[in-house]
Parts: C-alpha cells; structure tokens; sequence
C-alpha cells in the first residue's frame, strides 16, 4: 500500500523495416506514471534506464523515445527489480513478435538477421556495448526448448482441450549503472563508484569490508570466493562484512546487478595492492628484488630459486617486523607495517548480459486460466563466479517476471481507492504457478572489469515478461495486456471467437 510500485507506462511503439525484414528504426512514445510524488530513482527509471533499451540487442540505425513523466494519486512509482530495462524489453520483444508475424517470418530466424553481429558496438542511443554473442544463446535456447517439435506440442494440447502457445524474448540489459561522469550528468546527486578494504590480522585471517550490502544474493558466498581464489586463503578464513560505514569505507550499496562488476572489482584491486605490498616484503625476507617475486596460489616465490613464503607468513612479519630477528625488521623502507588495503572503483562502461527466453503455455478456452508449462532460459553473464547463486538469482527473476506477466497488478478504482490492497485481493505467485526452468549459460565476458562478469541479479524479471505475453497472444490469437488474468484472456478469446469462450 505504502510502498512504491513498478511499471506504469502508457507507450505506443512504431517499428520501420526493409522489404526484406531488415529493422531500419523504431520509435517510441511512452506516458510513465510517477504516482503521487517522486522517489529516489523515480525520473531515472522511465528515463535513462528505459529509453536507451528499446533497441535491444538489435543492429537498428535510428531510433526516437519521448517520454512523458506525469503525477497521479497513485503510490509513488519507483526502481522495481530491472527497473526501466524490463519495460523496454517488453515493448521492443512484442513488437519485434509482431512484426515477425506480419511479414510472415519465423520469428528465431527474424531475430537472428537483426542481431548486433560486431563488437565494440555503438548504439545509435547511448551505449557502447563491449561484448556479446547474441546467435549463440538464441541457438542453445532453440535447442533446449526443442523449437523444432512444438507444433506437435501444439497438437497435443488441442486434444486436451488447451490452446497453446510459445513466445520468444532475447533481452540486452545494461547493469552495473556506471560510470559517475555519465550518471552525474544528467542529474544524479551521488557517484556510482564502489568501495572495499582488505584487513589481514597477524594470523592470516582477514575481514574483508564492502560497500555493497547483501539482501539475499550471496555476497558471504562469491566475495569470499573472489579473495580466497585472488589471495590463496581458505575461505573459512574470510570474514565479509557488508555496507557498515562505522568499521569499513563509505560505499554505494546494492541496485542495479552492481554488486559484483562493481563492488567485486573493488575488492580484486584491493587484494591486487595486498599483493603488491606483499612482494615488497617478501624480496626483503628472501633476500631479492620485488620484481623477482611472483605470487601465485598463495604464495610469494622467489624467481630462479626454492625460496618462498606463504601469504600468512607475509602478513605475520608485517604485524611482527622483529619475528626474524632482523633489528633493522624484515619491512624494506618506506613501506609501513599492517597489511590493510582500501580501493575504490569507478567503471568506465556498464555491463551488458544478454540472452534468451523462451516460454510455452497452455490456456483453457473455458475459463481463460493460463498455465506455464515450459521454460528455457540461455543467459550470457560473462564470467560466472559462483553458478549456484547465479541460478538462484535467475529462477527467482523469472518467478518475479511470471507474476507480473500473469498475476500481479496494483489497482486503484477511480475514487483513487487502492482494490488491491491485501494479499486476498493482489496475487502473489505460488511455487505450483510454475514449471521446471530448463537453465544454461553462453559466456563473453565483459571488458570493463577485471573479472569479465556482468550483472545477473535482475535478468529474469527482464526476459520473462514478454515471454510469457508473446506465448499468451500466440495461443489466444490477440492482443492481450499484462496482467493476462484468467478473466481478460477469457473475454479475449470471446471477443476473437473462441465458440468455448462465447458459451
């Protein structure tokens, strides 16, 4: 009731093609409602977060988006998981659909001739997008939805009395907003930068402190992961400490899939100077150069020789300068005992994941009610820290999206009165609202941080909702808006002639 809500837009969309289905523009007009006043990200989100999307991972030479921002009665209107991305994902997927259809195309294959092929690409809008392979998640999506067969799927679901459906999203998001010049530019008060320190104690263990703050995603988990492979310690050695100004740096927090093409970044630069200290004080206990050191699975090795030291050794002697008897201490000059390290990264360019969704469903021409019973999502994250998260990350995405698709809806009647304001009346998705996702992964990694991740948090609510609209419209032969609520695909297939419907 109080809280803000997500996706009010009012938008209509026009697509330009070649006779032979090359798209040579498209544009957009869209009314975004702010609800009663204007919350943090409010003006962002139709804006900046939204516009720049609409042209998808698609190679389109022209594009133009207005976009009106307009006060109402309603809850204040605000970043809801995507935020802008998965409203300009919806209008570009099911016009993309659309326009498939009308000029008799399979609508894979129509995808495909459009696709950014070439990278670094420059959108004609904003982003300059590093990376990606758009055919190949498409084609493994192709395949593990066996695509081929669903017309028998079809066939079988008539006999039951079903009308079924598939409908396609291939989504480009950018994430990890960045970098501060850009955001700043345009008005936003804070830069998008984030902060890590890295605090060795004289045992060996460290505290490992980030701006980012973990609402779930499995922080504890992946910067563990990132210091424990980067420095060569246990993990059960890493202590994560999250968004705590009062014992860490200042930071920026958790929005946006920043946490880890941002925050992770933070922390490999700082583990990068702990090695580079490191080396200092391992060349004076070995008796070499800092340029002879390499530092690998743990350890400091002298060049050309057996000699070596462990990371816990390194940081024992920088607590304990006086341990190895050298009065002078083993420390060389100029460098100060303590073994603490702070970074701050800015990127230099968002990160761009991709990938494609494909969802088939069943409608009862009786009543309207619509079932998911197939999923298959091929994503593009980059470099992937941690798989389990990530999938976690995914099924909950594509959950969220398939509520908002079929389910969910803040409705005011016209006295202002908000009708859903309960969970008897507002429906939240259950677990048997669907089915087993089929997941898999292509992988280009992203050039604007070190560890060639892209963001995954938000992809889900993304991709599925014109997913699921597009198996909708397929299977009911109309046009139907989100929510597709048992009773509006009902009076959809009335109103298409369905006999079922009509009796």
């Amino acid at each position: 009731m109080s809280d803000n809500h997500g996706r009010d837009h009012v938008t209509h969309a026009e697509l330009a093609l070649k006779n032979d289905g090359k798209i040579t523009g498209i544009k957009v007009d869209t009314i975004a409602n702010l609800g009663a006043y204007a919350l943090v990200f409010a003006t962002v989100t139709p804006t900046y977060l939204y516009a720049p999307l609409l042209v998808g991972p698609y190679d389109i030479s022209t594009a133009c988006c207005t976009v009106k921002a307009v006060y109402t009665n309603t809850a204040p209107v605000d970043a809801y998981r995507g935020a802008g991305r998965p409203e300009a994902t919806y209008v570009v997927e099911r016009i993309i659909t659309e326009a498939a259809k009308e000029i008799g195309m399979d609508q894979a294959e129509f995808r495909k001739k459009n696709f950014i092929n070439k990278f670094p690409h420059q959108q004609c809008l904003i982003h300059n997008i590093d990376s990606g392979d758009y055919n190949a998640h498409l084609d493994k999506a192709i395949d593990l939805a066996d695509y081929k067969n669903f017309e028998n799927r079809r066939s079988q679901s008539a006999k039951k009395g079903k009308l079924r459906g598939i409908g396609f999203s291939t989504y480009l998001e950018a994430c990890g907003i960045a970098p501060s010049a850009v955001v700043m530019s345009i008005g936003a008060g804070v830069g998008l930068w984030e902060s890590a320190e890295i605090r060795f104690n004289a045992t060996g263990n460290i505290s490992v402190f980030t701006g980012a703050h973990s609402h779930g995603q499995g922080h504890d988990t992946t910067f563990a992961q990132i210091v424990g492979d980067k420095l060569g310690v246990p993990i059960d050695n890493i202590d994560i400490v999250h968004g705590d100004t009062d014992k860490g740096p200042f930071g920026m927090g958790t929005y946006g899939s920043r946490s880890i093409a941002v925050g992770g970044t933070a922390i490999v630069k700082a583990c990068d100077k702990i090695i580079e200290k490191g080396k200092k004080v391992a060349a004076k206990m070995l008796e070499g150069k800092p340029e002879d050191i390499d530092f690998k699975g743990g350890e400091f090795i002298l060049k050309n020789s057996n000699k070596k030291k462990t990371i816990g050794e390194i940081a024992f002697a920088c607590y304990l300068p006086g341990t190895f008897g050298d009065i002078k201490s083993p420390l060389p000059e100029g460098v100060e005992p303590g073994l603490t390290e702070t970074s701050f990264f800015d990127p230099s360019n968002f990160s761009f994941p991709s990938g494609s969704h494909i969802c088939e469903v069943e409608v009862d021409e009786e009543t309207g009610e619509t079932k998911v019973v197939k999923y298959t999502v091929v994503d593009d994250f980059g470099t992937i820290i941690n798989p389990l998260v990530v999938e976690g990350q995914v099924y909950g995405g594509v959950a969220q999206g398939i509520g908002q698709a079929l389910y969910e809806n803040a409705h005011y009647d016209e006295s202002g009165q908000l009708t859903t304001a309960s969970y008897m009346d507002y429906t939240m998705p259950r677990a048997d609202n669907f089915p087993q996702i089929k997941l898999d992964y292509t992988s280009t990694p992203a050039t604007s941080n070190p560890l060639g991740v892209k963001g995954c948090g938000e992809a889900g609510t993304i991709a599925s909702p014109p997913a699921v609209m597009n198996a909708v419209i397929d299977a009911v032969g109309t046009d139907v808006s989100m929510p597709a609520t048992a009773e509006k695909v009902w009076k959809a297939l009335k109103k298409n002639g369905s006999k079922k419907a009509a009796a």
